[in-house]
């Protein structure tokens, strides 16, 4: 399995944390991929493969191209074929800044390219997946940003900044001390956060204290209950009931017992 991060550029990153690309080569064993519980949303293209997604309705084979966006859940996709994905890591509001929808409108949802932004989406699948290295779909999903990005408002600044202090700092703040630290009221930051991540902060905010928790999970922490006040849960009674409600998995069992989308959360 290879995976592989790559910085945006300077310009891009308030919006985009970093690209990434995963190719596998799958033997007879079907490869069972487990996306959890997160804040930040991803444009992805399966430039080979096909994935098809498990325990939903009607299962069927899924989009080439596609924004997953915030959610608070945890997903399982199957495939039986070698594969490669390509892949951008956004923060939740980049979405809703590009096509003008609220982030609470696509929460926990699966959207198509072409649905986000008709005719330009369509096109650009086309040209990720023609793609002959990752460095050229880097610089053609980075074009493709900067043309639709435009003028961010005081406001929108204020609580984009808000959003990645949220994220990078996991969960640590209150709603009213993130609100004091942003200058706005409560009110107006729980109205104008939820319109632009997805989720209101408290809920946002425990998302972002369960990822932190995945990464310090790998570190050299070995108790659960050390892990737990690590990383801001009350005991270990309450860090292994959020981890099962945002991944599925008993702490344990994803950490110990290679889980599935370990692999992935590790790298």
């Amino acid at each position: 399995m290879l995976y592989r991060k790559i910085p945006p550029p300077p310009r891009l990153t308030p919006f985009v944390r970093f690209f990434w690309v995963l190719e596998c080569s799958v033997s007879d064993v079907p490869y069972v991929h487990r996306t959890m519980a997160d804040g930040c949303a991803e444009l992805i293209v399966h430039y080979k493969g096909r994935f098809e997604e498990l325990d939903a309705p009607g299962t069927s084979d899924g989009y080439r191209s596609m924004v997953h966006a915030q959610s608070r859940t945890f997903r399982r996709f199957r495939t039986k074929e070698d594969f490669g994905i390509f892949g951008a890591y956004l923060y939740p509001f980049t979405v809703s800044f590009l096509t003008r929808t609220p982030s609470v409108d696509t929460s926990d949802h699966l959207i198509d390219l072409s649905s986000l932004f008709g005719s330009d989406g369509r096109e650009l699948e086309e040209r990720l997946m023609l793609a002959e290295t990752t460095a050229l779909r880097v610089g053609l999903l980075a074009g493709f940003l900067d043309r639709k990005l435009s003028a961010i408002s005081p406001m929108e600044e204020r609580i984009f900044s808000s959003i990645r202090h949220v994220v990078h700092s996991h969960g640590s703040d209150n709603v009213g001390r993130l609100a004091e630290r942003f200058n706005m009221s409560t009110r107006q930051l729980e109205r104008t956060f939820k319109d632009h991540a997805g989720f209101s902060p408290k809920l946002f905010s425990r998302i972002a204290r369960f990822q932190s928790a995945i990464r310090e999970g790998y570190g050299p922490i070995r108790s659960l209950t050390d892990l737990a006040l690590n990383c801001g849960y009350y005991d270990q009674s309450h860090f292994i009931h959020e981890f099962k409600a945002f991944s599925g998995h008993h702490p344990r069992a994803f950490f110990i017992d290679n889980g599935e989308g370990r692999l992935i959360a590790e790298a």
